[in-house]
């Protein structure tokens, strides 16, 4: 009886782990507006093709990056190598990443992100590398700057 019961119990635990994804909003505009109307800060990652995926595997492929993520900011990726974009778009996530000071890829800024008089507005809190030290060291590092606000 009792495999019979664990058998479908470990289909589940397993269809629940992997449908446990992080959801990356990958235009600016929208998440800007989502960052106003839920009062989070924006988590935005710059990457590109060719950069490395450590960060990705080992930080935000994780539980504890995913659950963390979920409840205090608002995750925005900018691939800088996006040939999906339009030009517009693309100029767009230039000008992003040269006003909050991005010099490497991949790196992640936390800002805080609101729309007054319909004009959007991104206040940078400050950077994050990929260090190695795993998820909870890095959400570590990012909750710290966050408190700093």
């Amino acid at each position: 009886m009792i495999r019979k019961l664990l058998a479908p119990l470990f289909f589940l635990a397993s269809f629940l782990l992997h449908s446990q994804n992080v959801v990356w909003k990958t235009n600016m505009n929208d998440a800007i507006r989502m960052s106003d109307e839920q009062r989070k800060p924006l988590l935005i990652f710059f990457t590109a093709n060719g950069i490395s995926k450590s960060i990705q595997n080992e930080v935000f492929a994780t539980s504890d990056f995913i659950d963390w993520s979920g409840k205090n900011v608002v995750l925005l990726k900018l691939d800088l190598s996006d040939s999906s974009i339009s030009d517009d778009e693309k100029e767009q996530n230039v000008k992003l990443k040269e006003a909050l000071g991005i010099e490497d890829l991949s790196q992640v800024c936390l800002a805080k992100a609101f729309i007054r008089k319909n004009i959007p507005r991104i206040d940078k809190l400050g950077l994050l590398n990929y260090k190695v030290g795993g998820a909870k060291q890095w959400i570590s590092d990012a909750k710290i700057i966050l408190d700093g606000e």
